[in-house]
């Protein structure tokens, strides 16, 4: 795929465009590349192609979706990656990163769709990761003490992400630009309610690696 696109040189391209000028590909997407519940799994397709390509990639428009909750949905994929979810409290290499990025991709599809369920998972989890940004990245420093203000952005980045490239890439740039304008607070002791939520959460996910 990567060769023909670099053949036609197209500005653009969606889904309609491998159709038309890759048939053969198209046929092995929609057979083999399927998300869980039905359809193509297009963000699989994308992230295998050269990252200019997936610059140029086009999805589909999305419709506003009626929230509801289905617990279920979201249990598939926890339950299908679970030996991975300890890439969101800590990531050793490239691969533990790329896989962080698969499973919050699937959510975040899944939350467009309107499940609040995975919405709140997906918030969840990269709260442990923003945690571990903030303290190791001086560009996300400021945002230390705003942990509600980093919802209402996580909130924004689940409904707004459209490009099919990394959705860690997104909320890290997203993050690192609004806080710019935030005015450093005190820091906040690790005793506090909200981190002892969390150490609980790492300790039970820890506990099922």
């Amino acid at each position: 795929m990567n060769n023909l696109l670099v053949e036609k040189q197209p500005q653009t391209f969606n889904r309609a465009w491998v159709r038309v000028n890759a048939p053969c590909v198209y046929r092995f997407i929609q057979k083999e590349i399927r998300i869980e519940r039905g359809g193509i799994d297009w963000d699989r397709f994308t992230r295998a192609l050269n990252r200019r390509f997936q610059k140029q990639w086009i999805g589909s428009l999305r419709k506003t979706a009626k929230p509801y909750r289905d617990k279920t949905e979201v249990d598939i994929v926890l339950k299908r990656y679970s030996s991975k979810l300890y890439t969101f409290i800590t990531s050793a290499n490239n691969d533990d990163e790329h896989i962080r990025d698969i499973i919050s991709i699937v959510l975040v599809r899944i939350a467009q769709r309107g499940n609040i369920a995975a919405k709140q998972e997906i918030i969840k989890l990269l709260a442990f990761t923003i945690d571990d940004w903030i303290e190791r990245n001086p560009k996300l420093s400021n945002w230390r003490g705003y942990d509600q203000v980093i919802q209402t952005r996580l909130d924004c980045c689940i409904r707004r992400y459209r490009y099919s490239g990394s959705f860690m890439r997104y909320v890290f740039k997203t993050l690192e630009y609004a806080a710019k304008g935030l005015t450093p607070l005190i820091a906040y002791s690790l005793d506090d309610s909200t981190h002892l939520g969390r150490r609980i959460y790492v300790e039970q996910v820890q506990s099922n690696v």
